[in-house]
């Protein structure tokens, strides 16, 4: 995307516990894990848990670096004012929560159903690397370099159902990678680019709301981001599971962890 200058330090917005767009002729909703497990002890400490100012899990996220937290921009409408780190336990005491610095949203976000749902979070201060902990690596190039049907994880405390409630101990899930063309063809006209498919179509494994924001995780990268499902139903299979390419978004996202500026 070349150099970038400026930059502007998106604000919290308002409070929108359930973020429905209709676009594409149907409603999408960012998600939770269906059809998962509970996700080992110490497994994903790069995982992290976005909160509102009452202490409820809003959205999940994943640490890239000490002071940057990787999420879907859709998240920005839940109103997440800080993020909780080292945990797959989220009722569990004695944690420390980090607040939120700003938001970065990706310039020519509109809704989930345009694409570029995708967000970085500054966090106030750094986070402490350790056993309990870390950050994921992103992919190293514009290209991704998915295998149809390859197996992937996506995990989340979200939802386990359409009419469930979100999980207190983190869930993932295999999913595997679908056919970027038979993707859109299921979707229909108006489908967004630079996103991937995986789980929810032909398959009864996903995830549902609560979800957003999480990591698609490949061969031990962040490949894409959580961002929506179809009509927030979660009862599989149903239409491909979407996720924000994340390959798509290196340059903005170096520049912002490089320069602590929005762009």
């Amino acid at each position: 995307m070349g150099a970038y200058s400026g930059g502007t330090m998106h604000g919290m917005g308002t409070l929108l516990l359930f973020h429905i767009v209709t676009s594409l002729g149907q409603n999408v909703h960012g998600s939770d894990i269906i059809h998962g497990e509970r996700a080992s002890q110490n497994s994903m400490q790069y995982m992290v848990s976005l909160q509102n100012k009452t202490g409820h899990h809003v959205c999940g996220g994943f640490l890239v670096s000490e002071d940057f937290v990787v999420t879907a921009a859709h998240c920005a409408k839940e109103v997440p004012v800080r993020v909780v780190l080292g945990t797959h336990k989220l009722s569990k005491k004695n944690m420390n929560p980090v607040n939120i610095e700003y938001f970065c949203k990706y310039p020519t976000y509109k809704n989930v159903g345009l694409g570029n749902d995708i967000m970085l979070l500054k966090l106030s201060g750094k986070a402490p690397l350790n056993n309990r902990v870390k950050t994921i690596p992103l992919p190293t190039s514009s290209n991704a370099n998915l295998k149809d049907g390859q197996i992937c994880s996506v995990a989340g405390w979200g939802k386990t159902g359409t009419n469930h409630f979100t999980v207190d101990d983190l869930r993932v899930v295999n999913v595997s990678i679908l056919n970027p063309q038979l993707c859109r063809e299921k979707w229909g006209a108006g489908f967004p680019s630079n996103v991937i498919c995986a789980g929810g179509y032909d398959t009864d494994k996903g995830f549902c709301q609560g979800d957003s924001g999480g990591p698609l995780v490949c061969n031990r990268v962040a490949v894409g981001v959580v961002s929506f499902n179809n009509r927030t139903n979660c009862d599989y299979p149903d239409l491909p599971n979407v996720y924000t390419d994340i390959s798509k978004y290196l340059p903005w996202i170096n520049y912002i962890t490089k320069t602590k500026k929005c762009v």
